[in-house]
């Protein structure tokens, strides 16, 4: 992959190079649509869905987890399909009618809302649809930044993608939980709509990223199937991926609970409910800049157990604070273990694998992002029925001691270091 004319030396340092990819101005573009796109989903699926769930059905903390279970399914059973899309056809264009198709099920959702006619099926139905969506176009949103950057600049770039995510998180649920207080549930969601907007118009500036040269068009099962074939063969990345899924299912889905801990732990409606995941966004900007400001390292799984287990006791105290204050400085710091452990995770897994079969492995990535929620369902049972403090500090507990295990019990793993640093040399 060629560099732009504007994109600094690689062995650049400092601040110049934690943000060097930016200086592409391509990666600049789908930076930019990234952060508008993941603005209006945060500020959707973080504060709007659930209260509109929680409105709905009579302030039922299991309504929280059926939404996020909703969106969940699809993403985690249409991904691969959507991998194969993302090695098949043009993954630009891809994203563009996903996006399109997203916001046109947003304003479904709010005309339904604004006459009355929702009704909390609808909304689960509706959660459904975007969950497919998402599947469908995330895996080449993956895939497209190894095509504009390259390799050698990845781990970088993905820690700005991070970055811009984390940010995201401070701004969309924050100005969302502020503006529901003085505008209400429907201008708040029409603010989203606008930005899902600006997000499609940014992508016509981005290039069109077409499949590698001499790709085969293999029928979709046999497609699959020679994904799953290069799994088995490459143990490492099986792993990796495997491992990287392990504190997104047991611990991310605090998250969904976060309404329940700033409404009944904390009583700080729904300011709390935005500063909490201002709190949350902050740490995993902190964390994608110690990432990008680190640049490539030999001890990356030393890195990432650490990371695991910073994320497990900070959040276990964080279920545990009888303070409000103190609750939002332990999720601060939960959220930059929990983010150099994502990004180192994903970044390894890209440059472990060949372009012929990235979207389709990036797929399988898109699981980070949808058992989160699909782990929400037995996390927020357990919640109704022990209290949300318990279920997440038992979550946490358990992710820890399954993470150990799993390292321990692998010694491919354990090779990771010297298997990066092979491929990068090459």
């Amino acid at each position: 992959m060629s560099r732009e004319k504007g994109d600094p030396p690689l062995a650049s340092a400092g601040w110049g190079s934690a943000i060097g990819s930016l200086r592409n101005t391509q990666y600049r573009w789908l930076w930019m649509g990234n952060v508008s796109f993941f603005f209006a989903m945060q500020a959707v699926s973080m504060i709007i869905r659930p209260l509109i769930a929680l409105d709905l059905t009579d302030n039922k903390p299991a309504a929280l987890g059926m939404v996020s279970f909703a969106v969940a399914v699809p993403m985690l059973v249409l991904s691969p399909f959507g991998g194969v899309l993302a090695d098949r056809v043009e993954r630009r264009r891809l994203i563009m009618i996903g996006q399109g198709l997203a916001l046109t099920g947003e304003a479904l959702t709010l005309g339904l809302y604004v006459t009355g006619l929702l009704r909390f099926w609808h909304l689960v139905l509706l959660a459904t649809g975007m969950g497919a969506l998402f599947a469908t176009m995330m895996p080449a949103r993956q895939a497209i930044v190894v095509d504009i950057i390259g390799k050698a600049r990845l781990g970088n770039a993905m820690a700005l993608n991070m970055a811009g995510m984390n940010v995201t998180r401070i701004l969309g649920p924050a100005t969302a939980g502020f503006l529901v207080a003085s505008l209400g549930i429907q201008g708040t969601y029409a603010g989203a709509m606008a930005l899902y907007l600006v997000a499609w118009l940014t992508l016509i500036r981005v290039h069109p990223s077409r499949p590698p040269a001499g790709m085969r068009r293999l029928p979709v099962v046999e497609s699959l199937s020679e994904a799953t074939r290069y799994l088995r063969s490459e143990r490492l990345v099986l792993l990796m991926l495997l491992f990287g899924l392990v504190p997104m299912f047991l611990m991310m889905p605090f998250q969904t609970l976060l309404p329940i801990f700033a409404n009944d732990v904390w009583g700080t409606g729904t300011s709390g409910l935005g500063l909490l995941n201002a709190m949350a966004g902050l740490g995993g900007v902190a964390g994608s800049f110690v990432v990008a400001l680190r640049g490539d390292t030999d001890h990356r799984l030393r890195l990432m157990l650490v990371s695991v287990f910073g994320f497990g006791v900070f959040l276990a105290l964080f279920g545990f604070s009888p303070w409000f204050g103190l609750a939002l400085g332990l999720l601060l710091v939960a959220n930059v273990f929990a983010t150099v452990f994502g990004v180192l995770n994903n970044t390894a897994v890209q440059q472990l694998i060949p372009d012929q079969v990235r979207g389709r492995i990036s797929a399988f990535l898109m699981m980070s992002f949808s058992l989160p929620m699909l782990g929400t369902l037995p996390v927020s049972i357990a919640a109704q029925a022990y209290g949300a403090p318990l279920a997440v500090g038992v979550s946490a507990v358990l992710a820890m001691v399954v993470a150990a295990l799993f390292c321990l019990g692998s010694p491919t793993l354990r090779g990771l270091d010297a298997r990066v640093r092979a491929e990068l040399d090459a």
